[in-house]
């Protein structure tokens, strides 16, 4: 575990987590059946020892990789801090950060950039262009009906 970065551990602390939840939720099933069969959940508990052992095995190991993620988490703020700290006295002093990483507040390339008119156009402003026209003009509804507004020389 020492050799992964803090993306590695966070997605295989999601891995053992979904593996712990599942043998528990097992381990659980199993052992409402059994009580129902057995007569009682003290003689059911018996019966279920290895499924019990499975759930605390995954549990033991993901309280490991939890602390290593903690530790992992921990560093990398004290990394980011430190950075925007240094960003910061750089810009008052009134100089450009130094270029080591990129900054944290970059995007990290999610996607081409909208270009022209296509960064102008969506759902809500789409919307409000419909209403503006929709209002007329002067911003009140029109009381022309749309058949006479086609041959009014004023629209």
């Amino acid at each position: 575990m020492a050799g992964l970065d803090e993306d590695a551990v966070a997605a295989l602390h999601d891995r053992i987590r979904r593996a712990r939840n599942k043998y528990t939720g097992q381990y659980r099933r199993g052992a409402a059946q059994r009580v129902s069969k057995t007569g009682g959940r003290g003689k059911a508990f018996v019966k279920n020892q290895r499924a019990r052992d499975k759930a605390e095995v995954f549990e033991d190991a993901l309280a490991r990789v939890s602390r290593r993620l903690s530790v992992l988490a921990k560093q990398s703020a004290a990394d980011l801090k430190a950075e925007r700290l240094a960003a910061a006295a750089a810009a008052k002093a009134g100089q450009k950060p130094a270029a080591g990483k990129p900054s944290a507040t970059a995007p990290k390339g999610g996607g081409p950039a909208k270009r022209g008119d296509a960064a102008m156009r969506s759902t809500r402003t789409e919307r409000r262009r419909a209403d503006t026209r929709a209002q007329g003009p002067g911003g009140r509804p029109s009381a022309i009906p749309r058949a006479e507004r086609a041959n009014d020389p004023r629209a």
